[in-house]
Formats: structure tokens, C-alpha cells, sequence
């Protein structure tokens, strides 16, 4: 009987990591990173590869980017998945959530660059971080891919509901550190989806600035916007008027809270007791109203307050022209806010970005992750109640075809 050879394990591993197998295993190891690659896209997609599933899709397949990965059996090279709305990478790639990459690389960055103060040392400490010039530029070109491609994908569609915010963040610049101001754009899609469509920074909130943003927008493929929702600042509001053309709704927190601070603190409850109900009203002429009850009452304790009031009211009411069921989500800038915190949570462990890049770098991971969760996520409004809305603008395209036309003629 002929004798059975036996490896050991060692002898497995090695013949594997060091011997004849390598190939065998390197293929091996390509196949199921690839399977499980096109598994994880399946599943953010709402589809299998190839299949036609019109109603459960979510988004659609976009090609392939390449990726060396380094393992102990050789360096692969991985054909990521694009996709076409949102963004897809890989779970088993890096061992933290992209935002956390984003998050540990400005740290990194601050620290090589010789920006640090007493608070990032002790970040640097309590993580234990490894600082390397060549590791950061090498999470930083990584994540910056994953940004830019974010940040400059094609807006497919029509967005009848957009939503814009800015933040204040400090940044160094120039050997000064500086506020520099941090915009958002946060629509919903007509899938009923919502997404962030579009992050930059400027040097101050100007007009010139939001035009420019607004424009880079609309370059990319913004079209259809109904509803702009956002604060009362002059240079958004012209922006808006000038680029989009759309009615423009002012944020009622933001208004309350301004209403508010005119008021001593023992007229603050009296005067949210007259504003709260005018967001709250069963229709737009019971609002109307209501404004008209409220101005009675506070021309004579509070006349600055009424008089603001009576040129803000066509503003602040103008969501009261859109299906009800949209009402609560279209009278405040409440659902990017809540982005924004998210943001700062991040930026705050920072305290001081080192430079733009690395606040938009960060900024945008936090957003790509928020949009990744959205995307496979229940719809924000639903499809039927957007019929209305899209039924509208789909009237108004034909009228100003008609209008062209005749023109022409």
C-alpha cells in the first residue's frame, strides 16, 4: 500500500504564501473579493447584474474603477463598481467607515503639516495613530477620488425640492486661521429620495459665491426645482431669483428665532404663541388669517416684530401651495441641519482644519455616507404625492415650449 504524504499547516501556509500555490490563491482570492463586490452593488442597486427590475431599482451599474489592493498573496488588482447615484466601496477594504477615514486622515494631515495645537496631540495620543507623510498622502489621494467623483456625478432628473444651508468652519489659511463658509444643497429626486447634491467652500456667504454654487448645479444636470427652502441671507435669496427662477420658501426656525430676539423674555411667549400656528394651519388662507390676527396684536407691544412679519408673510407661507402631506418638510431648512450636525461632530475633534481640501474632504465623506443610508432607505416623500408637483412643472415645460414656439414663429 502506498504511503499517504501529509502536510502540516505550517507547510499549507507556506506552500500557499511562498511556493507553487500563490497563483491558485491569488486567483482565488480576486474571485471571491469580485463576487462579493458585485453582491454588496446588487443589493445598494435594487437589481442583479443584468437585470431589468424597472420599479425595485434604486440606481444603475456605471462601469468599473481599478484598485491594486495588497494582500500577503500579491497585489490584486480590483475592478471596483461605479455606480450612478450615491457611491459604492467596499466593506472589506478599509476597517473603518469612510467618514472615520476622512476623520483620522485631517488629523493626520494637521499633524504632519506642523498645525497642530495641545487638543490634536491628544487626539493623535488616544488614537494611536501611526504619522507618516506617505501613509496620509496615501488615505488622503484615496478619499479625495471617492469625493471629487461624489461631488461632480451627473444630476439625473428632476429635483422639484432643494434645500440650501451654510456653515461656519475654521480653517488655516495663509498662516492665519480663518472662518471660511461650508455650503450644502439637499434635495429630494423624483424617486421621492432624498440626497445632498452639492457641497463647496467659499471665503464668505456672498451672492457671488451662491450664484456660482447654484450654477455648478445646474451645469451638472439640477433641473426641475418647484420649491427652494433656506434662510433669509440677501446674497442666497438673489442667487436663487437669478439662477433658478423658482418661489422661495425662508425657513420659519430661522424666522422665529429672529422674531424672537427682538422680543424682551417676558413678550417671547406670547409672541411664539402668535407665530407657531401659522405654520400649523389646516390651509394657506386659514394661515393668512391668522397673520392678520397676529399683526393686530403685536403692532402696538411689538411694531419691529409686525412689521417684519407683513413683508415676510408671502415667504414663509409659500410651502401652503404644495400637496399637504409635504408641509412639514418644506417649512424649515430642519432636515440639512440635521446633516450639518453630523458634520460637526466631526469637525469639531479637529477644532482647526488644516486647509479647504481637507474640510471638503471631510465634510463630503460624512454626506456620502448619509446618502449611501438614503439610497437603500425608505423614501423620504412618497411617489404618489410627488405626482402632483411633477405634473405641474411637466405643464409649465409645455407652456414655455409654446410660448418659445410662437416667438420663433
Amino acid at each position: 500500500m502506498a504511503e499517504v504524504t501529509r502536510m502540516t499547516v505550517d507547510e499549507v501556509v507556506s506552500y500557499f504564501l511562498e511556493g507553487e500555490g500563490v497563483d491558485v490563491l491569488r486567483e482565488s482570492l480576486l474571485w471571491v473579493c469580485q463576487q462579493l463586490m458585485e453582491a454588496e452593488v446588487s443589493e445598494l442597486v435594487g437589481a442583479e447584474r443584468g437585470e431589468r427590475a424597472p420599479e425595485e431599482r434604486l440606481t444603475h451599474r456605471n462601469g468599473y474603477r481599478p484598485r491594486p489592493w495588497h494582500t500577503r498573496a500579491g497585489e490584486l488588482e480590483l475592478a471596483i463598481p461605479k455606480i450612478r447615484r450615491g457611491s459604492y466601496f467596499p466593506s472589506f477594504l478599509e476597517p473603518r467607515r469612510r467618514s472615520e477615514q476622512a476623520l483620522v486622515a485631517v488629523i493626520q494631515e494637521a499633524y504632519v503639516a506642523g498645525v497642530s495645537t495641545r487638543k490634536m496631540d491628544q487626539v493623535v495620543e488616544s488614537l494611536g495613530l501611526r504619522i507618516s507623510k506617505s501613509e496620509v498622502s496615501r488615505i488622503c489621494q484615496g478619499l479625495d477620488e471617492q469625493v471629487d467623483a461624489f461631488r461632480n456625478r451627473p444630476l439625473e432628473g428632476r429635483y422639484p425640492y432643494l434645500w440650501l444651508d451654510a456653515k461656519v468652519e475654521k480653517v488655516r489659511d495663509g498662516g492665519r486661521v480663518v472662518r471660511k463658509c461650508l455650503v450644502l444643497a439637499y434635495g429630494v429626486h423624483e424617486s421621492g429620495y432624498r440626497e445632498v447634491i452639492g457641497l463647496d467652500v467659499g471665503e464668505a456667504e456672498t451672492e457671488a459665491f451662491w450664484r456660482s454654487f447654484l450654477r455648478s448645479l445646474v451645469e451638472r444636470g439640477l433641473g426641475g426645482v418647484e420649491l427652494v427652502v433656506s434662510d433669509a441671507h440677501a446674497g442666497l435669496k438673489a442667487a436663487i431669483a437669478q439662477v433658478l427662477g423658482c418661489p422661495w420658501q425662508r425657513c420659519s426656525v430661522h424666522f422665529l428665532r429672529e422674531a424672537l430676539g427682538h422680543a424682551r423674555k417676558e413678550q417671547q411667549g406670547m409672541l411664539a404663541a402668535l407665530l407657531r400656528p401659522l405654520f400649523n394651519a389646516s390651509s394657506g388662507e386659514a394661515a393668512r388669517e391668522l397673520v392678520g390676527d397676529a399683526l393686530e396684536r403685536l403692532r402696538g407691544p411689538l411694531p419691529k416684530v409686525a412689521a417684519m412679519l407683513e413683508a415676510a408673510e408671502e415667504d414663509l407661507l409659500a410651502f401652503y401651495g404644495f400637496p399637504a402631506e409635504h408641509w412639514t418638510k418644506l417649512r424649515s431648512t430642519n432636515p440639512l441641519e440635521r446633516v450639518n450636525r453630523e458634520i460637526g461632530r466631526r469637525t469639531d475633534v479637529v477644532g482647526i482644519l488644516p486647509n479647504d481640501r481637507s474640510l471638503i474632504r471631510l465634510a463630503a465623506s460624512v454626506v456620502i455616507e448619509q446618502n449611501d443610508e438614503w439610497l437603500v432607505g425608505r423614501r423620504y416623500l412618497s411617489a404618489h404625492s410627488l405626482e402632483a408637483v411633477l405634473e405641474g412643472d411637466r405643464q409649465e415645460q409645455e407652456h414655455q415650449e409654446e410660448v418659445r414656439e410662437l416667438t420663433a414663429a
